[in-house]
C-alpha cells in the first residue's frame, strides 16, 4: 500500500532519500478504510495479526477477519455511545483486542487513548477528568479492575466500561466485573456496521499521555495524517518485508506499537508478530518464539538486546531475521558488536518520541557507526541549538530541534505528518515545545564531520560536576565494558561541594560480588578508558535497576530517591513512562 502514499519505494543513497522522499497527502484520510479495508480487499486471507502467549495459544487474524472484527468493534462503540471526538482509553496490554479496537475507534473518528496496566487509581482519575474518557476497555487483571473502579467513581465523563480476558482465545471470564460489559460478546451481537466516513484529515485519533516529574502528564495528540510519517519508520528504518512477519517488542499503552506494531508496518503489507506473555520475561523465550513463528524483522530496545546476548543462541536457528534495529535509548557498541558476532546482524539504530515517527536513523546504504543514531528522516530538517537559538558547530552539544515548513504545510502550521500536534488543552506546554519557527525536543545530540548524530540525553539529564558537562551514556558505555558489570545506570548525585557527582548504579553479572576493591577497580576501569573527570564518585549495586514496561532505565527514578534521601524526604514516585526520561 505504500506506493499509493509515497513518490518512490527505491532511492540510491541516503542524500537521495532525504531529499526526493515525498508523501502523497489525501485528502481525509482515514488509516481504518483506507489501508485496512483495502487491504482486506486487496489480500483477505494473508495474515494481518498473529497472536500467541506463554500458554501456547494462538490467533492469526487474516485482514478480511481484521475487517470484520473491526466493523463489529465500530458498531459496538457506537452502541455504547461513542461518536467522532470523544477519547476512549485502551488498557489491553498485549491482547489482540487492542488493534482491533485501534481500528474500529479511527473508523468512527473516535480518540483513541492507549494506556499501560501499571497506571494506578490516582493516574486514572487524572486522565480520565483532563480528557474527559468516556470509555475504557480493560483487561480482567484484578489490579486494572481494582484502580479502574475505584477510578470511575470520580470520574463524571466516564460512562462505560468493557472488559477483555487477559488470557487465551474466546474463554469466558469465570467472574466478570460487575457493572461492565463484555467486549467480546458485546462485538459479536452489535448491529451490522454503518462505515460512514466522518473525519477529516486535522481531527484528533490518537493521544498518548507523556509523564513528568514536577506537574501532571501531558496528553500529546495525533491527527489523522499521523500514520503515513510511520511509512519511514516502517519500510526505511525497520524495512519490514511484504509478506513478512515483523515483531516489535512494547506493551500496547506506549507509544512504541504505534511506531513498530501497528500503523507502518501495515501500510508495508507485513504480518504482525505479537507475544503476549503473562509471567515474567525471559529473552530465551522470546528467541524461541522468532525461532518458532519465523520472524522476518525485529526491533527491541536496547535493554532487551543486553539481555538476549547473554543467553546461549548456539541451539537456535534466527536465520528467519533479515534486519534488526532499535530506538529508546542509546545502543551501546558492545551490544552491537555482540549481536553481530552471535548473528550476523547489524542492529540499525534511531531515534524519536512519543510526540514524533522516527526522525534520525541508520539509513540501509549507510554504514553504521555503532553507537550514532545515524541521520535525519525526510521532513525532519534537524537543527542542534544552543540556549540562544543558534545552529551549533560540529563535535558540539546542542538541542535537537526540527523546522517546522510552513510553505509546505501552510494549513498545518508547518506540522509535518507524523509530528505532534498539540498537548492537548496546555497551550502554555504546547508552546514550549514549538516556537521561533522550531519543534524543541529536549533532547541533546551532536553532529560528527560526516552527518552522524550521537545521542547525549535529556537536556536535563547532562551531569555538570566541577564545571565539567558530563553525559551519561558515555559513562555507561565505558562501564558496560567491565566484565562485572551486567546493566549500569550513571545519573547526577547531589553533592555539597560539587554540585553533582557521577553515580553509577550497577547489577552485576553472574560470579561477581559487591565490595569495595571492586568498587575501586571499577572507577580505576573508567579513568583509563576515558576522560578521568567521568569516573563515577559514587557506586552503588542493585540487584535490578528501575524500569519502564518496555524495558527502558528509569534514570530518572534513581535522580529522585536520591535527591529524596540527600534532602531527608519522601521517594517521590514517578508516573509509569515509556522512556523513563519524558
Amino acid at each position: 500500500m505504500e506506493e499509493l502514499y509515497i513518490n518512490r519505494e527505491k532511492f540510491d543513497n541516503y542524500e537521495d532519500f532525504y531529499k526526493n522522499y515525498k508523501l502523497t497527502i489525501p485528502e481525509n484520510f482515514n488509516f481504518g478504510y483506507d489501508i485496512m479495508d483495502k487491504l482486506a480487499e486487496k489480500k483477505p486471507d494473508a495474515p494481518a495479526l498473529v497472536w500467541t502467549n506463554d500458554e501456547d495459544d494462538y490467533l492469526e487474524i487474516t485482514f478480511s477477519k481484521m475487517k470484520e472484527l473491526s466493523d463489529q468493534a465500530a458498531s459496538f462503540f457506537q452502541e455504547q455511545g461513542i461518536k467522532k471526538g470523544d477519547m476512549v482509553m485502551l488498557i489491553l496490554q498485549r491482547r489482540y483486542e487492542f488493534w482491533v479496537s485501534m481500528i474500529a475507534l479511527h473508523k468512527i473518528g473516535a480518540v483513541a487513548i492507549p494506556a499501560t496496566h501499571m497506571l494506578t487509581k490516582e493516574d486514572i482519575v487524572y486522565r480520565n477528568n483532563f480528557a474527559k474518557i468516556k470509555m475504557i476497555v480493560a483487561v480482567t487483571v484484578p489490579d486494572v479492575i481494582n484502580h479502574v473502579n475505584e477510578a470511575w467513581k470520580e470520574s463524571p465523563s466516564l460512562k462505560c466500561c468493557a472488559f477483555v480476558n487477559e488470557l487465551g482465545v474466546d474463554r469466558p471470564v469465570e467472574n466478570p466485573p460487575e457493572g461492565w460489559i463484555n467486549f467480546a460478546e458485546g462485538c459479536k451481537n452489535a448491529k451490522p456496521f454503518n462505515s460512514e466516513r466522518v473525519t477529516i484529515n486535522s481531527d484528533y485519533m490518537l493521544g498518548y499521555f507523556t509523564s513528568g516529574t514536577t506537574s501532571h502528564p501531558k496528553l500529546a495528540v495525533h491527527d489523522f495524517l499521523y500514520p503515513l510519517g510511520h511509512i519511514t519508520t516502517a519500510k526505511f528504518w525497520q524495512q519490514v518485508q511484504n509478506g513478512g512477519l515483523h515483531l516489535t517488542v512494547a506493551d500496547s499503552g506506549w507509544a512504541k506499537t504505534s511506531w513498530g506494531r501497528l500503523y507502518g508496518q501495515w501500510i508495508c503489507e507485513t504480518a504482525l508478530f505479537v507475544y503476549d506473555y503473562h509471567s515474567k520475561f525471559k529473552p530465551i523465550d522470546l528467541l524461541h518464539q522468532v525461532e518458532k513463528y519465523h520472524v522476518t524483522t525485529f526491533c527491541a530496545p536496547p535493554t532487551i538486546y543486553r539481555f538476549l546476548i547473554k543467553e546461549d543462541l548456539s541451539g537456535i536457528d534466527l536465520s528467519s531475521i533479515v534486519h534488526c534495529s532499535t530506538a529508546g535509548e542509546p545502543l551501546a557498541d558492545e551490544v552491537y558488536n555482540k549481536w553481530m558476532e552471535l548473528t550476523g546482524h547489524e542492529i540499525r539504530e534511531g531515534f524519536g518520541q512519543t510526540e514524533t515517527t522516527v526522525c534520525i536513523f541508520n539509513f540501509g546504504t549507510e554504514k553504521v557507526k555503532p553507537g550514532s543514531v545515524g541521520k535525519p528522516s525526510p521532513y525532519y530538517d534537524l537543527h542542534l541549538l544552543d540556549d540562544d537559538l543558534h545552529d551549533v558547530g560540529v563535535g558540539t552539544v546542542g538541542q535537537i530541534a526540527f523546522k517546522l515548513n510552513k510553505e509546505m504545510f501552510p494549513d498545518r502550521n508547518g506540522r509535518f505528518p507524523g509530528l505532534v500536534c498539540e498537548y492537548y488543552g496546555e497551550p502554555e506546554k504546547t508552546a514550549v515545545a514549538f516556537h521561533d519557527g522550531y519543534y524543541f525536543t529536549g533532547d541533546q545530540a551532536w553532529k560528527d564531520d560526516e552527518g552522524y548524530y550521537w545521542f547525549v540525553g535529556r537536556c536535563d539529564d547532562v551531569i555538570k560536576c566541577s564545571g565539567y558537562r558530563i553525559g551519561t551514556f558515555e559513562v555507561e558505555s565505558v562501564l558496560q565494558r567491565h566484565p562485572s558489570v551486567l546493566e549500569c545506570a550513571v545519573t547526577g548525585a547531589p553533592d555539597p561541594i560539587r554540585g553533582q557527582v557521577v553515580k553509577a548504579t550497577i547489577v552485576l553479572a553472574k560470579g561477581y560480588e559487591p565490595s569495595p576493591e571492586l568498587i575501586k577497580e571499577i572507577q580505576t576501569f573508567v579513568k583509563t578508558e576515558t576522560a578521568p573527570y567521568k569516573y563515577p564518585r559514587i557506586v552503588e549495586f542493585v540487584k535490578e535497576l528501575p524500569k519502564t514496561i518496555s524495558g527502558k532505565v528509569m534514570r530518572k527514578q534513581i535522580r529522585m530517591t536520591d535527591a529524596a534521601k540527600a534532602n531527608n524526604q519522601p521517594v517521590p514516585r514517578e508516573e509509569p513512562s515509556e522512556n523513563g526520561e519524558k
